[in-house]
């Protein structure tokens, strides 16, 4: 199962952490997998290269992790929030593989 989790202060998301796979079908050809990596990959490289923001980003097989500090978290607002709807969408749709968590720091 597919882990994400949303750090939110005061309303604001900080980052999140997206973790494990989904098991919906063989790697390669996992639709739910390639959905959430996608949109993650999108979401991180617009934080650091098209808003060009400050921010810790890791990635490895099965894990990406996005934080940023509450400053630099308020000018990426709009994409964070969009990646939360993405993912909200899609756990809803697919909910025996993505699980989804919002978590107050």
């Amino acid at each position: 199962m597919i882990q994400v989790t949303f750090a939110v202060e005061s309303k604001i998301i900080t980052g999140f952490e997206v973790s494990g796979h989904s098991g919906s079908s063989e790697q390669g050809s996992d639709i739910v997998c390639a959905a959430v990596s996608s949109a993650a990959y999108m979401t991180a490289n617009t934080v650091t290269d098209v808003l060009d923001l400050n921010c810790f980003v890791t990635a490895d097989d099965g894990l990406m992790i996005l934080k940023l500090s509450k400053e630099e978290a308020e000018k990426a607002q709009d994409i964070l929030n969009g990646f939360l709807l993405h993912i909200n969408a899609l756990s809803k749709e697919y909910a025996d593989f993505i699980d989804l968590k919002i978590s107050e720091v």
